[in-house]
C-alpha cells in the first residue's frame, strides 16, 4: 500500500508517537511518499531522516491513502494537496479539536490495524468550487471542503452582498460577511456565527450571514444542486475571500459564483466512530456539568 503523509510542522509533543506511525507502516510495508514541508521538518529534529519513497514537492502524485498528521487545519491542507484526486484522508488529531481527525495519537497502532485489515468506511464529502468571472484571486477554479467565506477588510465598514440562487435573487445581505459552508463545515465558522449543525452527508450547502444589519437574515439551507452567486460591493476598493482559510484579495463589485464540484474528498472514518458520537465528543454534547 502507498501511502502519502502531511503533517503541520509544530509536532514536538507527538514526536515519539509520530516515530511509531513511521515505524509501524515500514513493518507493514507501506511504501511511503511525504510532502516535503514535513518531511524537512521531521529531518531536522528525528535522530535520522525518514525512509521515504518520495518527497512530495507538486501535484504529480498518487497513493491508496493519505494520513493527515495534525488538527483540522492539516486536514483542510491535505484535502488542497489532494484535490481531485479522491485518495482518501484519515485525519491523525495531534491538535486541539481536531473534528475532522478519526484517530488520535493515543490509539496509533489499533487506528492503523484497522486500515491494513480494511475496518473503516469511506465518506464521500461535497466540496464548494468557487470562480469569479471578473478575474481576481479566483480567475480559475478554486475549492473548499469547509466553506467560502466572503468577508469586509478588517479596516471597512460593512459590506452589501447580493445573492442569488439559481439565477434567482435571495436577498442583499448587509453585513460583516457571508459564509456559504459545506455540512462538513457546519462544525466549522458556520457555528461559530450561530448556523446550524448538519450531518456530513445531507445534500445541501448552508448560507449564514456574519454579523447582519438585520435581525431577520437568518441563516438559510438550500440544495447543494443550487449555483449561488454573490456579488459584493464596498465603500473600500476591495474586501476578502476566504476559501478553508486561504484568502484573497477582491476588487469590490466583483462576483462569486459557487457551486458544487466535479470531485468529493474522501473521508475515511474508523468503524466505531459515528457523526451522533463526535458530536457527543467533540462537542461535550450531554455532559453533566454539575
Amino acid at each position: 500500500m502507498k501511502i502519502a503523509v502531511f503533517g503541520n510542522t509544530y509536532q514536538e509533543r507527538y514526536i515519539d508517537g509520530i516515530e511509531r506511525l513511521l515505524d509501524t507502516l515500514a513493518r507493514r510495508n507501506a511504501r511511503i511518499i511525504m510532502e516535503a514541508s514535513f518531511f524537512e521538518y521531521l529531518a531536522q529534529i528525528l535522530p535520522e531522516p525518514p525512509a521515504v519513497e518520495k518527497v512530495i514537492r507538486n501535484h504529480n502524485f498518487d497513493a491508496s491513502l493519505a494520513l493527515s498528521i495534525g488538527g483540522d487545519g492539516t486536514f483542510l491542507n491535505t484535502a488542497r494537496w489532494i484535490g481531485s484526486k479522491e485518495i482518501p484522508i484519515l485525519g491523525i488529531n495531534t491538535g486541539h479539536l481536531g473534528y475532522l481527525a478519526d484517530a488520535s495519537a493515543d490509539n496509533l497502532e489499533s487506528s492503523l490495524n484497522d486500515i491494513f485489515t480494511g475496518h473503516y468506511r469511506i465518506e464521500p464529502r461535497a466540496v464548494i468550487e468557487a470562480l469569479c468571472p471578473d478575474g481576481g484571486g479566483l480567475s480559475r477554479p478554486r475549492y473548499a471542503l469547509n466553506e467560502v467565506a466572503i468577508m469586509k477588510n478588517d479596516t471597512s465598514s460593512m459590506v452589501d452582498m447580493e445573492a442569488l440562487i439559481d439565477g434567482v435573487k435571495l436577498a442583499n445581505y448587509r453585513a460583516d460577511g457571508l459564509i456559504i459552508s459545506t455540512p462538513t463545515g457546519s462544525t466549522a465558522y458556520n457555528l461559530s456565527v450561530g448556523g446550524p449543525i448538519v450531518e456530513p452527508l445531507a445534500p445541501v450547502w448552508i448560507i449564514s450571514p456574519i454579523a447582519a444589519h438585520s435581525l431577520t437574515m437568518r441563516p438559510l439551507v438550500v440544495s447543494d444542486n443550487s449555483t449561488v452567486t454573490v456579488t459584493t460591493r464596498s465603500r473600500s476598493e476591495s474586501y476578502r475571500i476566504s476559501l478553508d482559510g486561504n484568502s484573497f484579495s477582491m476588487e469590490e463589485g466583483t462576483t462569486v459564483i459557487m457551486r458544487r464540484a466535479p470531485f468529493v474528498t474522501k473521508v475515511v472514518k474508523l468503524t466505531e466512530h459515528q457523526f451522533i458520537e463526535t458530536l457527543r465528543s467533540k462537542l461535550l454534547w450531554g455532559v453533566d456539568k454539575r
